[in-house]
């Protein structure tokens, strides 16, 4: 009974598609370049021709907090996390022309209906997205994007950025206190998106 509760909060947590044509790839905030890389990556191999970073910075620092890893590599100065991820998108052969701007978003949701505000500024019809976040924040990810977008069609390609994956996660202490707080924060939001 306890292998298969740790398997399903696994199963809820860690989503994972394989990329599609699609008409969007969306990275939330962070300071890490790895999922502006990869959604690089997927654009390159012509999945999307757009790619829309958004965020300001963490609403809990009220700043950008800085390059996460890699710092050797992005070692510009940031002022926000889509300035640092559209330098990540660019340095990794994304043209400017194809990167959108959402520069004001502090949290998750945010990141979402702010992106939305974009695309809708831009008339974009987004039939279909694809999400590169980290692997355990896929699914409220997930879930504000769907809320943002409710008539599109999401596939997530999530980066593995902190050594926290589906098959780990529930063998350190730092991966059970990673996951389990997202299903908290998961439980907690969106109680307060349904009222």
């Amino acid at each position: 009974m306890y292998r298969e509760f740790v398997k399903e909060i696994g199963d809820f947590i860690f989503l994972e598609n394989d990329p599609e044509r699609a008409d969007i790839i969306f990275v939330p905030g962070n300071g890490y370049p790895q999922m502006a890389e990869k959604a690089a990556e997927l654009y390159k191999k012509g999945f999307a021709p757009l790619v829309l970073p958004s965020g300001k910075y963490s609403i809990t620092d009220g700043k950008f907090s800085g390059v996460l890893s890699e710092r050797q590599k992005y070692n510009g100065c940031y002022e926000t996390e889509w300035e640092f991820l559209k330098s990540v998108l660019m340095q990794n052969g994304v043209p400017e022309s194809a990167v959108l701007k959402e520069n004001q978003a502090t949290f998750t949701w945010e990141n979402a209906r702010f992106s939305r505000n974009v695309t809708d500024s831009k008339e974009l019809k987004i039939k279909k997205a694809i999400i590169c976040c980290k692997t355990h924040h896929a699914r409220r990810a997930l879930m504000y994007y769907q809320r943002a977008y409710p008539e599109t069609e999401f596939l997530v390609c999530p980066c593995v950025v902190d050594g926290i994956n589906h098959e780990n996660w529930s063998e350190t202490e730092r991966g059970i206190d990673t996951v389990t707080g997202e299903v908290s924060r998961i439980i907690h939001q969106f109680s307060l998106m349904m009222k």
